[in-house]
């Protein structure tokens, strides 16, 4: 049975799961690659590509992220860099921005080719043509083809990147400017083709678990509604069940981080100085890389609810090893400075559950130590804003004002008014991905069924306030600063 409906994410997880399988059995060797891929496409028929050789080489580059290597081999390769192109997959797309199309008369007005100032635009004997090396993809003769004959495109993965991170190579391959990617995952999300995908710390986790080496996971909220209709203390049973000692909710550091915010919140009203959230990864590297001076000045001082809860375990913990499960791709780069030893995506985790025969729906659950809500509604675009006001509420604070920023487009415009001090609100929450960490690019389902199941095991809580998380968790001690 199939998980998704986009084919190149199901043969991801076909991927994901072989190799969990020989990760777990202590089977994998340097003849997995090909095993895998001659396991996947067993035919000699291609069904997806030009034909059954490419089909294999992307199964085998797939493979490689997955085992956490490039998709090819390189030199000085840079680990921080997540979001990866596999070279075999990426020669699906219209290669040219510009195109003419079978609407074209060949009228007499030639519009286009006298609209075009650089001798690019021909007419042929059927239609108008156009020599691409002399086009600079102005769009002039879009503009003037009175039949709309001409349009214009651009390719899902550079009109998905907010930051103008995507560029391309000689053979129109795909290149990512590292200097400028922010890891959002934007890209991964919009290619057709699967041919842009995060790499993967699956195995050294699982090497960990095979050792009994002592480790906690830690899950993001927006994993409730990811497992069909498995409640939340299932699937945290079923994380105890692959090996994890225990998992701990990162709501509950979303609950630390909201109390402690406030303060950074009321000091920067009194100072006249606009805040901005922490809490997603690559809001936070749009900020660092595109907007130095607002980073400095205006970019919350507070970790993510990841890294609170994990310092707190680490505290408490010190020899254990903990792992972040959740949405986000660019999690992956944030845990290279924190505290948090491994990544992982619900991609990944639902591949080492099914190589395990773990199914989240069948195990018995047990119930335990809970966050507020609002901590758990820090998934959702909005909810981090919310869990401060609330926090203000809970500490008879004066209100302040907010302003939600959904999607890298709209965090992008609202980071750009910060920096010419034309934002208007108190706090800018940001989030990369519209609608929060619910859409995700690494989620299983899509987000009406996350919210619909957060918003049903979270009515319980309703008495639940952020001040009584710390009845079980002391965060006094713990340095929620970065």
């Amino acid at each position: 049975m199939s998980l998704f409906e986009h084919e190149a994410r199901q043969f991801k997880f076909d991927v994901m799961r072989e190799v969990s399988k020989r990760a777990f059995n202590g089977k994998l060797s340097v003849d997995t690659i090909d095993e895998i891929a001659n396991l996947l496409i067993p035919t000699k028929k291609a069904e997806f590509r030009c034909c059954v050789y490419k089909e294999k080489e992307i199964i085998r580059q797939r493979t490689r992220m997955a085992m956490g290597k490039a998709p090819v081999p390189k030199e000085n390769d840079n680990p921080r860099q997540i979001v990866r192109v596999i070279e075999a997959a990426c020669d699906g797309c219209s290669i040219h921005k510009i195109l003419v199309t079978d609407n074209c008369r060949k009228c007499m007005a030639k519009s286009c080719v006298s609209s075009c100032k650089f001798d690019a635009m021909k007419m042929g004997s059927d239609h108008a043509y156009i020599d691409y090396d002399k086009c600079k993809e102005c769009g002039a003769c879009a503009n003037a083809c009175p039949f709309n004959a001409i349009v214009v495109t651009q390719r899902p993965c550079k009109k998905s990147c907010p930051v103008d991170a995507i560029s391309y190579d000689e053979n129109d391959l795909a290149v990512i400017d590292e200097e400028k990617c922010i890891n959002c995952g934007a890209c991964q999300a919009k290619c057709p083709f699967g041919a842009i995908e995060d790499m993967s710390w699956m195995v050294p986790v699982i090497e960990e678990l095979n050792k009994k080496t002592p480790m906690y996971a830690i899950f993001a909220p927006s994993i409730q509604g990811q497992f069909d209709e498995a409640t939340l203390p299932q699937i945290v049973q079923s994380i105890r069940d692959l090996g994890f000692e225990d998992a701990y909710e990162a709501a509950i550091g979303a609950d630390a981080v909201a109390w402690y915010e406030k303060e950074d919140a009321k000091k920067h009203v009194e100072e006249g100085i606009k805040i901005t959230t922490s809490c997603c990864p690559a809001f936070v590297n749009m900020a660092k890389q595109h907007f130095p001076t607002v980073f400095e000045t205006n970019v919350s001082k507070m970790v993510s609810p990841m890294v609170a809860i994990g310092r707190y375990l680490k505290h408490h913990h010190p020899d254990h090893k903990l792992v972040f499960i959740g949405p986000c791709i660019a999690k992956k780069q944030e845990v290279q400075d924190s505290c948090i030893d491994y990544c992982l995506t619900f991609e990944e985790l639902a591949a080492m559950l099914v190589a395990c025969s773990i199914s989240p729906e069948d195990v018995t659950a047990q119930e335990g130590v809970i966050a507020s809500a609002h901590g758990r509604n820090f998934a959702i675009g909005g909810g981090v804003s919310k869990a401060v006001s609330q926090a203000l509420s809970e500490n008879a604070d004066r209100p302040i004002t907010s302003e939600y920023a959904d999607g890298s487009e709209a965090c992008k415009k609202a980071l750009l008014l910060m920096k010419v001090n034309r934002f208007n609100a108190d706090i800018l929450e940001g989030m990369a991905c519209v609608g929060g960490c619910v859409n995700g690019p690494a989620t299983i389902e899509n987000s009406p069924k996350t919210k619909q199941r957060m918003n049903k095991e979270n009515a319980v809580l309703k008495d639940h306030t952020i001040k009584s998380t710390f009845e079980t968790f002391d965060f006094s001690n713990i340095d929620l600063h970065r």
